[in-house]
């Protein structure tokens, strides 16, 4: 079978023959059909993600981490959790049973390997985390990139009053704006600029931010927070800290917290078994009722080197089609 193959930690991985796998007592063979290219997919090829032990315990392996295939019935699973060398970008795999999800009915393979879990990242900490309230105020900065995009709309569906994106890329936030949102803040203006859009957007409330930058352009939203004067109004920010895109650090000063009312949580807020679940379910009722979009690139397996690396895609999810 043709496999997207790594021969060595750090390498691109090669489009090439492998052999096919073998089933064990408890596992199912899976005939691919999606599998989302994401950052931890590279990660664990660098040898930089926990995982890459587990996955990459042999070599030459192959690379993915998850995606939707076919059972032997014909029916449509997620899978995760490959059997090493084994991974997703293949025309087969094998996984554990208890490692699969059946996909509803009447939802095409692309979006379902792409779609559901990049959702999860902000309707599990906004639903079950901070629990907003309808008519709430949020603010996604890094709303243009994939999760951002959907970030937007689970806002507005979750009964958002306002929200707003920040992003880099004038085209992307044309889109968010088709998308629901109701302010797009440029990040690329300059640093004064810049502070000065965001305290306008502060001074007017901000209730919950979900944060998939960090690094400076976190920095400078947080700065713009503080209160130029003691306030008693009891304004709380609620923000969420989910990615780091913009860079893995930030300095944070002490009166960023003692006089601004921010309280800083993780992506992780309000992940239970039963909000995942439930979160899943409301997801795929959501696509099923075309109220969740995400905007995708299908690349044919046999082009994985040429897309590996690549950065242009302006806030759209890279699907691999065997």
């Amino acid at each position: 079978m043709k496999a997207a193959v790594l021969h060595k930690i750090g390498d691109i991985p090669q489009y090439e023959d492998f052999a096919d796998p073998s089933l064990g007592k408890d596992d199912i063979l899976i005939h691919v059909k999606a599998v989302p290219l994401e950052n931890v997919d590279r990660m664990i090829a660098k040898g930089e993600h926990f995982a890459s032990r587990q996955f990459l315990s042999e070599l030459p392996a192959i690379a993915g981490l998850r995606g939707v295939g076919e059972r032997s019935d014909g029916k449509l699973v997620g899978f995760s959790s490959a059997k090493a060398p084994y991974g997703a970008m293949a025309e087969k795999t094998v996984v554990p049973k208890e490692s699969t999800i059946l996909i509803p009915d009447g939802i095409n393979a692309e979006t379902a390997a792409a779609l559901p879990s990049s959702a999860l990242t902000s309707l599990l900490p906004l639903k079950w985390g901070v629990n907003m309230e309808p008519g709430k105020t949020v603010l996604i900065n890094g709303a243009t990139g994939v999760s951002g995009k959907l970030a937007v709309q689970i806002a507005k569906l979750l009964g958002a009053g306002h929200v707003i994106g920040t992003g880099r890329n004038e085209e992307s936030l044309k889109r968010i704006k088709e998308l629901g949102a109701d302010t797009v803040l440029d990040l690329k203006q300059s640093k004064e600029d810049l502070n000065t859009s965001f305290k306008k957007v502060i001074n007017e409330g901000v209730d919950i931010i979900l944060d998939f930058l960090w690094g400076d352009p976190t920095e400078a939203l947080i700065e713009a927070l503080v209160p130029q004067e003691i306030s008693l109004n009891g304004q709380r920010t609620q923000l969420v800290q989910i990615g780091e895109k913009a860079g893995s650090k930030l300095t944070l000063s002490a009166d960023a917290l003692r006089t601004s009312g921010l309280i800083i949580s993780g992506g992780a807020l309000g992940i239970t078994p039963e909000s995942l679940s439930e979160g899943s379910n409301l997801v795929w009722n959501w696509i099923k009722e075309d109220k969740l979009f995400m905007d995708m690139e299908i690349i044919p397996l046999q082009d994985i080197e040429n897309v590996w690396e690549r950065s242009d895609f302006q806030g759209k999810r890279i699907v691999i089609v065997p």
